[in-house]
């Protein structure tokens, strides 16, 4: 019997339980916001291959947002075209369409990324170490308790976790830690210990569809290898994802009777990668692909589609990513998913933690993610039935046909990008003026739009600024500022904004506000002409910060019509930017009122 060691006893702002994407994005966004974290994982090293491996437009920019894309562009495969193949009438399948692989193209990544899960994993570990943040493990949660009494107490720690470390130098000691926390994050995966631990059903049903994953260095004559491919056959559907150091993954559909036990889960002794592979070639015919000497990484798995009936208790502990939903990884949204979750409920814990704003802010995290979840979860469904059933053919006339599954493809791509992810109205999300600007959407991530610096016209984006630093951003669209009405108009907004009952006045100093809020000024005034800093001095921090709606000296870069393009007219408009991307709402120049009544239904002052 193993030997236990007397229990450490320590107290952190926020643990993570379980180091996967979800997990790691968790710990590193609130790292990085500068609180107290600590992450720990059962398994005793990271995934090395295979798992999830394919990253969203979306996701990209959240990555870019931190620093973090240039590593994933370098690393990554990047897959521009989807072909589509279908029954031939000779036999086998042919080339029926090639579409770009991603439908959105409001993004500066209008593509998809793959790069297999271990690797996304270590970019995290990698920037979380310069910050002085490692994973514990191995390290097993054995016991979470939440004391009611103390959840409303800002000051408190009101979740209890016994954890046992394994790292111990013989098999027969185990080190006990018990960990007070203020803020318990189940990312632990779709088998989640916290989420069962907290009482927490999932919602949903498994569907009939068994699917096998391998992946491997092929040796083939088909054309598309380079491309990801969506294949229909009478002998069953496959995908074909292009994956980095010129690898590619098989998603194969199954007859799940072959692999499926008599309680109605996968056995995997029953399968291998030689049989995925033996049913790929099937599905490929006339193409051919050899057996390679070595697979990279295989599972099978029946697609489950569940939602837990809630995220978090009390709101002090609370479940993320596949310990929250799950479905089929064939759209691409399983890690990316995971990873907004926690994008989403970090920068919330953050503002809660450091004070600035009131713990009801973390009821949002639910209302917005599971929202989105149950409407993965619709769309999942019809997906992996259009991909999984049998493709029309003449003597398959109630098939599936291409044209159907084009549309459908096409249609969700806002969807399946993450950029037309929209959150309904809420105490973050308020659309009274969303006429102010007819091309922004309140409730969705702003899109990049190309701009200069009007100190030095050099060009830059307006993601550029989007920094994830758990600031709000307010972008001030001032107009044409070389008008004289217009300019009275900009310097008239900035005195209320500072003018006894704004909120933002209420602040201790200018230096307290600007670590909430970062005031970016962007105007319609010829390059030629503005002086940046003739602008009032609250409206902008620095003066690369001073922005011009205007095309470069040699007229190359920038549109020079961001005004016309997101739908604000010549008065001008204030965009309020989440800390997350997400547009939380919209004023006039003279609405500072509106703006005041934003932030204090969250927010305090400090």
């Amino acid at each position: 019997m193993p030997i236990t060691v007397a229990a450490k006893e320590s107290k952190v702002d926020v643990l993570v339980i379980g180091a996967g994407p979800a997990g790691l994005m968790s710990a590193f966004a609130l790292a990085r916001a500068g609180i107290n974290v600590q992450i720990v994982d059962k398994r005793s090293k990271k995934v090395a291959a295979g798992q999830a491996d394919g990253i969203q437009p979306r996701t990209t920019e959240v990555f870019k947002s931190y620093g973090l894309s240039d590593r994933l562009l370098k690393e990554g495969t990047q897959l521009h075209v989807a072909a589509f193949y279908n029954p031939s009438k000779s036999g086998g399948i042919e080339l029926t369409d090639r579409v770009p692989d991603v439908t959105a193209t409001d993004t500066n990544f209008p593509f998809e990324v793959t790069l297999h899960q271990g690797a996304i994993e270590d970019i995290f570990l990698d920037n979380m170490r310069d910050m002085g943040v490692e994973v514990s493990r191995p390290v097993i949660p054995t016991s979470l308790e939440v004391t009611e009494a103390l959840v409303d107490d800002f000051d408190a720690y009101p979740v209890r976790v016994v954890l046992e470390h394994e790292d111990t130098e013989t098999e027969d000691e185990r080190r006990t830690e018990i960990v007070y926390a203020k803020y318990v994050l189940g990312a632990d995966g779709a088998h989640s210990w916290v989420r069962k631990s907290m009482g927490i059903a999932m919602q949903g049903e498994q569907t009939e569809y068994v699917w096998g994953v391998v992946d491997l260095l092929p040796d083939t004559d088909f054309p598309d290898v380079r491309n990801r491919c969506a294949i229909h056959c009478n002998n069953g559907s496959c995908m074909i994802i292009p994956r980095e150091d010129d690898k590619i993954r098989l998603y194969i559909q199954l007859d799940g009777k072959d692999v499926i036990d008599a309680t109605g889960r996968v056995d995997k002794s029953k399968a291998g990668p030689e049989m995925i592979l033996d049913v790929a070639r099937k599905t490929l015919h006339p193409f051919t692909i050899k057996t390679p000497e070595s697979y990279d990484w295989w599972t099978i798995y029946v697609i489950g589609q569940r939602v837990a009936e809630r995220y978090t208790v009390h709101n002090r502990v609370f479940i993320t990513g596949d310990a929250c939903h799950t479905h089929s990884p064939k759209a691409g949204q399983g890690m990316n998913a995971s990873m907004q979750d926690s994008y989403n409920l970090a920068w919330k814990l953050a503002h809660v933690l450091k004070g600035i704003a009131h713990p009801t802010l973390l009821q949002t995290y639910e209302l917005e993610r599971r929202r989105y979840a149950q409407d993965l979860i619709d769309f999942d469904k019809k997906f992996s039935k259009l991909f999984s059933g049998k493709p029309y053919s003449e003597l398959n006339l109630d098939g599936v046909s291409h044209i159907e599954f084009l549309k459908a493809f096409q249609t969700f791509g806002g969807f399946t990008s993450g950029l037309g992810v929209q959150y309904t109205d809420s105490m973050i999300i308020d659309s009274k003026h969303q006429n102010l600007a007819q091309n922004i959407f309140i409730g969705r991530r702003l899109p990049p739009r190309p701009l200069l610096r009007a100190a030095d016209c050099r060009p830059i984006d307006l993601h550029d600024l989007l920094v994830s630093d758990a600031r709000f951003k307010l972008l001030v669209f001032t107009g044409d500022t070389h008008d004289p009405a217009q300019m009275a108009r900009v310097r008239e907004f900035a005195k209320q904004f500072s003018a006894s009952g704004s909120f933002f006045a209420e602040f201790s100093s200018l230096d307290s506000m600007r670590k909430v809020f970062d005031i970016v000024p962007i105007s319609s005034e010829k390059k030629e002409t503005i002086m940046y800093n003739a602008l009032p001095r609250i409206l902008w921090s620095h003066w690369s910060k001073v922005l011009v709606d205007d095309i470069d000296m040699r007229g190359v870069t920038g549109s020079g019509k961001v005004y016309e393009s997101l739908g604000i007219n010549a008065a001008g408009a204030v965009i309020v930017v989440r800390p997350d991307g997400y547009v939380a709402t919209i004023a006039p120049l003279d609405g500072v009122s509106h703006i005041t009544s934003y932030f204090t239904t969250f927010m305090k002052a400090c």
